[in-house]
């Protein structure tokens, strides 16, 4: 029955968490062996009250580099009172390697056929429509760039929640497919939520990367 007023940090909107968000804080850290591989974990508690949620809420992330070269992220978070929250990251990925271009022929399949349309805000109105005879058609293997005459000229890109196929309450299953056809790399994705949000770095500007390498629009793919 309460009600809490979150920080708008978008328009009148709250994305990310918020102003000064979980990723904008110093977390605590310690190393650490695991029998899977040697691992960093990282807490914080995010005091009640912060951006507007209830609750203390008490995290921890562990990042592991297992024995057979990969890399894991376990959240765990805990809390006083009822809130909500959505741990993930934000990682960025160009399958041509750092520096080498954009990702608009990257070639992706989504097992997708419908969306959620977003209002001017990019926030979902509600509806769920298909993809059939749009630009968010990926059923099939197609690059990035491939419709982007077809996309509406304030977006120029991909910022938008897929429905998946096959999702059901618990259940892993494949949502993405990415291949880049000049390094040959390819990367799949699965998951256990209902949704896939594509995004093609629209927004991304001047940022600093490895060696040096500044990112622009298009040169990463969420």
């Amino acid at each position: 029955g309460n009600t809490y007023t979150l920080a708008a940090n978008n328009g009148t909107n709250h994305i990310h968490g918020g102003l000064k968000a979980l990723d904008k804080q110093n977390w605590d850290t310690e190393t650490l062996e695991t029998p899977d591989g040697s691992a960093v974990r990282f807490r914080h508690r995010s005091p009640d009250g912060a951006e507007g949620y209830p609750g203390n809420l008490d995290l921890v992330v562990t990042y592991t580099l297992t024995s057979a070269n990969e890399l894991r992220i376990d959240y765990e978070a805990t809390t006083d009172k009822p809130t909500v929250i959505n741990l993930t990251n934000h990682s960025y990925f160009n399958l041509k390697g750092a520096g080498e271009g954009d990702v608009l022929g990257h070639v992706l399949r989504l097992h997708a056929a419908r969306y959620t349309p977003g209002d001017d805000g990019l926030i979902p109105t509600g509806e769920i429509l298909s993809v059939a005879g749009t630009p968010l058609d990926f059923r099939k293997p197609l690059p990035i760039g491939a419709r982007w005459d077809l996309l509406p000229a304030k977006l120029k890109g991909y910022d938008h929640n897929f429905v998946l196929n096959d999702w059901a309450p618990g259940r892993l299953v494949p949502c993405a497919e990415l291949h880049e056809p000049v390094s040959g790399r390819r990367m799949k994705v699965s998951t256990t939520e209902p949704g896939v949000q594509v995004y093609t770095a629209i927004h991304l500007r001047g940022v600093q990367g490895k060696g040096g390498t500044t990112y622009n629009p298009y040169g990463g793919v969420c």
